[in-house]
């Protein structure tokens, strides 16, 4: 059984018990997992027999053993999350990458199905839908030393402004809202370190809705562009980016990797 509540017209699944079953998109819709890296050694051990030859080389090549363990358990989780979503064994899954290093599958029957993740330490997110791009980013909330200085190199004119204007002990988090927001969207598009951070505004202050105001120059092309916050703890910033209208969007809780695979029954 799930306990559903209902918040800002998004769906929030707060507890997990999809016995196996196979995880269903409905129209439009975005589905958003948060998944802590921890595992029982069993576990660990699946998730590495699940990596392809690429994926356990880029493993082996980690200087600490925990970032290779946070690596295999990231991958692992990603490809159990898509092979609940397409019926398919994760081992299975085969994946491309374009020009910028941007991954989309490499599976018969699954185009239009997209994806994206991105990883904080021992915390990862992950976005899929059908039939839009989408770009997901997630990071730790701390202090930012030389705040002003970082911000004035990547970030537009007017969001170092804003960043500015607040109280000292405010900015972290608006800084941290507004980087990944901006990262987001990059990841939607694929284009990597190639897109300037200054070349698009994106809101920041508390209280302002999560937004693109300017791209390329172009307030209409922004309104192109949707952007929610999305944070798996309280000690995480998180963005979604996708060029669309807003879609409805389901959260599910933050689980380990070991429940995450005890529910999908992997």
């Amino acid at each position: 059984m799930r306990w559903r509540v209902r918040s800002c017209g998004y769906r929030y699944y707060m507890a997990l018990s999809r016995s196996g079953r196979r995880l269903e998109i409905a129209d439009r819709e975005v589905h958003l997992w948060a998944v802590r890296f921890d595992a029982s050694e069993q576990h660990f051990e699946q998730c590495r027999q699940w990596l392809d030859a690429g994926e356990r080389e880029r493993a082996a090549r980690f200087h600490f053993e925990r970032h290779a363990r946070v690596f295999t358990l990231g991958r692992a989780s990603l490809r159990a999350l898509i092979g609940a979503y397409l019926g398919r064994r994760p081992e299975s899954i085969r994946f491309r990458y374009g020009a910028k290093g941007k991954p989309s599958l490499d599976e018969p029957g699954s185009e239009g199905f997209l994806f994206n993740f991105s990883n904080s330490g021992p915390f990862g997110l992950y976005g899929f839908t059908w039939g839009c791009e989408l770009g997901v980013d997630v990071e730790e909330l701390r202090p930012v030393p030389e705040i002003e200085a970082i911000a004035a190199r990547f970030f537009a004119r007017d969001e170092v402004s804003d960043l500015m204007s607040l109280p000292e002990a405010e900015r972290p988090r608006a800084f941290h809202s507004c980087w990944t927001r901006k990262e987001a969207y990059i990841k939607a598009v694929g284009d990597g370190l190639s897109v300037p951070l200054d070349s698009f505004r994106v809101t920041l202050l508390p209280g302002d809705p999560p937004r693109m105001t300017q791209l390329n120059g172009s307030e209409q092309a922004a309104r192109g562009w949707t952007l929610q916050d999305v944070s798996p703890t309280p000690e995480h910033a998180g963005a979604l980016a996708y060029p669309d209208r807003p879609r409805p969007l389901v959260v599910n809780s933050l689980v380990t990797v070991s429940e995450l695979l005890d529910d999908l029954a992997f």
